[in-house]
């Protein structure tokens, strides 16, 4: 798989939380994708960046937040995650970059 402009633009960035941290013990990643984004296009973005075997990839589509921002109603973004999961023995250090 050659690497293309797509798959950068495919992979935001990644998701780094405390249940993120959690689910990398069991061969899981979570990235940050675009709203538009499929689960083929993200497997295969992350296959060709990463040089990994994909065995699976869940989205989760979330709503942003109604918030205050000094006194004035705002929204936070729609964002989407996709949840990688990776085959046995493959791993994925999301702190070195791409």
């Amino acid at each position: 798989m050659a690497l293309s402009e797509r798959h950068y633009d495919t992979i935001l960035a990644p998701w780094i939380t405390e249940k993120g941290t959690l689910l990398s013990e069991v061969n899981q990643v979570i990235f940050q994708v675009p709203l538009t984004a499929t689960k083929p296009e993200i497997k295969e973005a992350v296959e060709a960046l990463f040089k990994v075997k994909v065995k699976a990839v869940n989205t989760i589509r979330v709503q942003g937040k109604t918030k205050r921002f000094k006194g004035v109603l705002g929204k936070r973004n729609d964002f989407k995650k996709a949840i990688i999961t990776l085959a046995d023995g493959e791993t994925i250090d999301v702190t070195t970059g791409l």
